[in-house]
């Protein structure tokens, strides 16, 4: 069974199934850093490579996909600028919840690697309906503690079942059961495939402002690729072309700013990015009729052109509908002050293993050399590349281009260096900057013509 899936029968109460007395099976495994988290991956794991790329398999109890890891880095960034900027709760207590929280090390490097003088305002709930799963991640846990004092919740609302361990309550429960139990400031959505299932319950467990960080790994249906899955879960016509990634970013937002709605609540978008295999998106959420109804302006078509690459519309006309991918989020996809601290040098300072961290690990039969921790960091400065650089960008309107298709498009013989490009852009007073993917992509306020030129200009001095 996946972690966080649905069992035909869910009991009343942990006790006859996680009691998180014993180690699980195949303790300790092998270990792996995982930011400054020792992680212990069950023996029959492969030790990961350092920046993994894909999906994986469904797998058994304890599996641990690294490729994942730049996603939790983030996350850990983001709810530490909450923590620390005061965005959300002011200086309040945030209450986190990873509803799928497998073996738990979303939350483990939650409470690891947020600043110590913040973690007196955190207060974190793991759930998943696994209870090996649970088991691995209690003994992690035990095994690995932070050193410092952690705070506890109100009598009403703790858990109605839990086990507390560095003051993370870990509990088994249906997904949709331990999201709507209490009012959450914070909730992380991870599941195998669609998150949409979930999306209803997610939006109601959280308070009157919060956060909703989701993770999808249906990309086939939320890129176009697999049309039938894209219409049944998100009622999408997809298009497969330079701009399938950036579709299924804006599908995904505009799917939660659709079901945020039904309740009366409006989006904001903080992060969202297509990563891989995978697309992520967190985003506040308000309880605010008057901001439901302002999103839905914010909903429309992607419409290829002929003369630019794309249009943004509300509705296509019949003419335009076979050229039109949606419908989807057409405004903003960023919040321009958080992202725009969002920087290499800050993903460093916060995630990477320090010799204190590598001595702890030492000491339990971590193995990681001085290459690893180079590697590490080059991972660390990767699952934030260019987010800052494109924070402005990214959080107002701008035209996006594949790359590797200005120069045909321009009908030039060679294309400029991308790092030349976006420099002479620049210079000429428009914006412009890489975006996060896989892909090379650029963002840039100059309208498409001047592009072109650009393009046409640099060639013709070579």
């Amino acid at each position: 069974m996946r972690c966080g899936q649905e069992e035909e029968s869910v009991p009343s109460t942990m006790a006859d199934t996680f009691s998180g007395a014993d180690d699980p099976a195949g303790w300790p495994g092998h270990l792996w850093l995982e930011g400054r988290t020792v992680v212990h991956l069950q023996s029959d794991q492969e030790r990961p490579s350092h920046m993994p790329r894909g999906p994986v398999a469904r797998s058994r109890t304890g599996f641990v996909n690294p490729a994942m890891a730049p996603a939790r880095t983030r996350s850990v960034l983001l709810l530490q600028d909450a923590l620390e900027h005061g965005w959300l709760a002011d200086k309040r207590p945030i209450r986190a919840l990873d509803a799928l929280c497998a073996t738990g090390i979303r939350v483990r490097r939650w409470r690891n690697e947020i600043a110590p003088k913040l973690q007196e305002r955190l207060h974190i709930t793991a759930n998943d309906l696994d209870s090996k799963a649970l088991d691995w991640a209690l003994s992690s846990v035990r095994k690995n503690r932070v050193n410092g004092t952690f705070p506890e919740l109100e009598d009403e609302q703790m858990p109605i079942e839990h086990i507390t361990e560095d003051g993370i309550h870990f509990q088994r429960y249906d997904a949709r059961m331990a999201m709507i139990q209490g009012s959450f400031q914070w909730i992380d959505l991870d599941p195998f495939g669609s998150p949409v299932q979930f999306l209803d319950t997610a939006l109601q467990g959280l308070g009157r402002v919060g956060v909703l960080e989701v993770t999808a790994t249906d990309t086939a249906a939320l890129t176009g690729s697999s049309s039938t899955s894209g219409m049944r879960r998100y009622g999408h016509n997809g298009i497969v072309d330079h701009y399938a990634h950036d579709d299924a970013v804006r599908v995904l937002l505009g799917t939660v700013a659709t079901s945020a709605a039904r309740l009366d609540r409006s989006i904001e978008p903080i992060l969202a990015l297509f990563d891989g295999h995978h697309v992520r998106v967190s985003v506040l959420v308000r309880k605010s009729k008057l901001g439901a109804d302002e999103n839905r302006q914010q909903m429309g078509w992607r419409v290829r052109q002929n003369d630019v690459p794309y249009t943004f519309v509300k509705h296509p006309t019949p003419e335009q509908f076979e050229r039109s991918s949606g419908p989807m989020w057409i405004g903003p996809l960023w919040n321009e002050d958080i992202t725009s601290r969002m920087t290499e040098d800050h993903a460093v300072n916060c995630c990477l293993p320090t010799e204190r961290d590598l001595k702890s690990g030492s000491d339990i039969g971590l193995e990681w050399s001085d290459l690893d921790q180079v590697y590490a960091e080059r991972e660390l400065r990767r699952s934030v590349r260019y987010i800052s650089e494109a924070s402005s960008l990214l959080s107002s309107e701008h035209l996006l281009l594949p790359y590797d298709q200005i120069a045909p498009w321009a009908k030039a013989a060679s294309m400029p260096s991308m790092v030349d490009l976006i420099a002479a852009l620049n210079e000429e007073g428009y914006l412009t900057a890489r975006v996060p993917d896989l892909r090379p992509y650029i963002a840039t306020k100059a309208p498409y013509e001047v592009v072109l030129e650009m393009v046409r200009k640099m060639d013709s001095t070579e």
